[in-house]
This record gives C-alpha cells, structure tokens and sequence, in this order.
C-alpha cells in the first residue's frame, strides 16, 4: 500500500457517461452516486424500494441542481427482477460506461431468495453475477468502460464450500457473510482474466471501504450485536462518504488497471484515504474462481457470451 491523498475532486469530469449503481438509496452506493452525478455522469439508482431511491434522487438533484439522476427498480434478490431491469436499462441506454456492483447485506438471519439461494450469497453474488452477465455487451461497447464490485475485508474469513454453498447445513451469519465477500473478489477477478482474453476493453476492478459507517451494519445480526454497532460506529468508523473513495477510485481513476483492488490506507484498512491492496490467497485462486463462475452460470441461468 502506498501513503497517498486522493479524493473526489481527483475525479476526471464524467459528462456524457452513464453508470449503474447498485443499492443507491443509501449508504456507499448513495455517496458514490451522488458524488458521479456531481462530476456530470447520468447515474442510475438501482434499488429495491423506489420510494427510498426517490428520496436518494432528490437529494442528490438538491445538491446538484443540474445533475442526471434516475431511479429504476431492481431486486438483486430475485432473477426476474435483474432481467426486467436490464431489459428496462436496454430499452432507455445503448451505452453503460460504469457498473457498480455495491448493493450488500450483511449478517442476516438464514433465509432463502425467490430463487432458493441463502440471502447473502444470492444478493451479494449472484443476483451481481447475473446483473453483470445481462449488461456485459452494452459495457462491451463502451469504449473505457468499467464493472466495480464492491467486497469488504471480511473477505478473509470466506470459504467456499461447493458441497454447502447455500448454507443449508450448519449456518453461521457471519461466514455465509465472508463467503460472499471473497466470491465478489473471485468474480471480479475472473471476470477481468475472461474479458483480457476475449480482447476486450472493458475492464473489472474491485474495492472495500474499510469500516464505514452505514445502515448496513446496524441490520445485521441479533437486536444487541445491532445496537453495539451503532455504538462502534459512531466510536471508530469513517463516514459513508469516506467510505465510498476506494469504489470511485475504482471506477474513475485514468490509472486503474483490471483486476486492481481498492481499499483504505489504515491500520487493518479500516479507514483512510483509498489505495490499491491486496486481497487473500483463496480470492485469487483460479481454480475456484473457475468452479463458482461455472456454477453460477448454471445457478442463475445467465451464461457470458464473451
């Protein structure tokens, strides 16, 4: 890790470019769409209920007056929504310049998608995956084009388990939680080796933000573990907005490369100004990277046509 300053108003002018943002209603995804649509981008709110992306999208137009600002529908936690919403994107863009896997959730109780999948995993990886794979052509054809996935440094406590991968023996809240954060890095990652190879422009980055402060956090787990991280984020996070630099560095910086990974400078990279980092040993094995892409394809129905 490098000890350097960087921060939004490093941000290149993003006029005449358009960018999806997951999970935009609040939290990261909040502050990396307001601050893309302050930089001039026409930024798309996907999020789960319109009325809090509404909200979201009145904010950000208060802030700036003349920004582009969009709210669609989109449920990561059912494929049928993340078709209607790529189907709804295509009919409106014949572009997409940045795809910002951000949408999380975190440490829930066990429970299934309308898919079947275990909740974390299916929203954090696979209603992504999918997402990605229907939009992969538009992205394609956009010259400078970028997929940003955001994962978290609990990334090293991740396992992957083909035999048990939606949990349906022995769940933990916090490992199924890991588990998705290292298949963001493993999809991230082979995304860019797929898209390299094909000879495409396109590239796939990552980022985590360290230990922000979020509603993501104070959702998780049991009514106590939710009301001590009220108490440590207020104590020892960073702001949402602080937050969200390694996901903007990700997408906008003229010097990131596929593959790269963002995070803070900090102690454990829990906070600080964002960096390139790196990530475990399990998010970079290709060979799992390659069983869970395969399986993925086979889950969601989404094959990549590269």
């Amino acid at each position: 890790m490098t000890a350097e300053k960087w921060t939004a108003a490093d941000i290149p002018d993003q006029t005449g470019r358009v960018a999806v943002v997951t999970g935009a209603n609040s939290g990261l995804g909040y502050e990396t769409a307001k601050v893309l649509a302050g930089k001039g981008a026409e930024v798309i709110l996907a999020v789960r209920r319109p009325d809090s992306g509404r909200q979201a999208q009145n904010n950000i137009q208060r802030a700036h007056p003349d920004s582009k600002v969009l709210v669609m529908d989109l449920d990561l936690a059912g494929l049928s929504s993340v078709k209607a919403f790529a189907e709804s994107f295509r009919e409106r863009y014949k572009r997409l310049d940045l795809l910002i896997n951000n949408a999380g959730v975190m440490a829930l109780p066990y429970q299934k998608t309308a898919d079947g999948f275990e909740m974390q995993l299916g929203i954090n990886h696979f209603g992504h995956f999918a997402l990605t794979g229907r939009l992969l052509d538009l992205l394609e054809v956009t010259s400078g084009s970028r997929v940003i996935t955001v994962s978290s440094g609990l990334h090293r406590s991740g396992t992957m388990d083909f035999d048990n991968l939606n949990w349906e023996e022995g769940y933990e809240p916090w490992g199924a939680y890991g588990r998705s954060k290292v298949a963001n890095l493993l999809f991230a990652y082979e995304l860019n080796r797929r898209l390299t190879q094909a000879g495409k422009q396109t590239i796939s980055t990552a980022a985590h933000p360290g230990y922000a402060a979020t509603n993501l956090q104070t959702k998780a787990g049991s009514w106590l573990a939710r009301q001590a991280m009220k108490v440590t984020n207020f104590l020892l996070a960073q702001p949402a907005a602080k937050g969200a630099l390694p996901q903007l560095r990700a997408a906008t910086d003229p010097h990131v490369q596929g593959g790269d990974y963002y995070g803070p400078n900090g102690r454990q990279e829990s906070k600080g100004d964002p960096v390139k980092v790196d990530s475990n040993e399990l998010s970079k094995d290709e060979a799992v990277a390659k069983r869970l892409w395969a399986v993925s394809e086979e889950l969601t129905g989404v094959r990549y046509d590269f």
